[in-house]
């Protein structure tokens, strides 16, 4: 059974995994971002494929901050989570100045209003790939600021994380 802390470091990691995939769907489809109607229509298999793997991940590195490493900072702070609702666990991270509860928020807004996209509106595609692909920065940035948090807060080394 892992302890805590370990259960956070491994959640990291697979944080650090989705990192790293949204950065490469970033670097590689930053010849064609901002997508417009034209430059959809025709975007080849490969830019196909980044532009999923950067929903995905996108979606992935969301859902794992929020599932689990959210809770494990709150529990490695020593605070109770049991009765708390997700947007007390917001409100408590907001406190801490890991995030704003708002830009979380709106930010799960666009990721499910995305990945569950499957509209014959081409423009409303196009317009949720270029928000995800903006608001990755915003994304990126709480994660940056979770790991701040735990080296500085929490005085874990996050550079025992293993690489690739």
């Amino acid at each position: 059974m892992l302890n805590k802390k370990e259960t956070f470091l491994e959640k990291l990691y697979e944080c650090e995994r989705h990192k790293e995939k949204i950065d490469d769907a970033k670097s590689y489809l930053v010849g064609i971002m901002p997508l417009d109607l034209e430059k959809y229509r025709h975007i080849d298999k490969i830019e196909s494929s980044f532009i999923d793997q950067l929903v995905y991940r996108f979606s992935k590195l969301q859902d794992t901050m929020g599932e689990a490493l959210f809770k494990s900072i709150l529990l490695l702070s020593r605070e109770s989570i049991k009765k708390m609702t997700f947007l007390d666990i917001l409100n408590r991270l907001e406190e801490l100045d890991i995030l704003r509860k708002d830009e979380w928020i709106a930010l799960r807004e666009i990721r499910n209003e995305v990945t569950h996209e499957y509209s014959f509106n081409q423009q409303e595609v196009v317009d949720g790939i270029n928000l995800i692909y903006q608001k990755s920065e915003t994304l990126l940035h709480i994660y940056q600021d979770v790991k701040q948090f735990a080296e500085k807060r929490l005085e874990i080394d996050i550079g025992s994380l293993p690489k690739k």
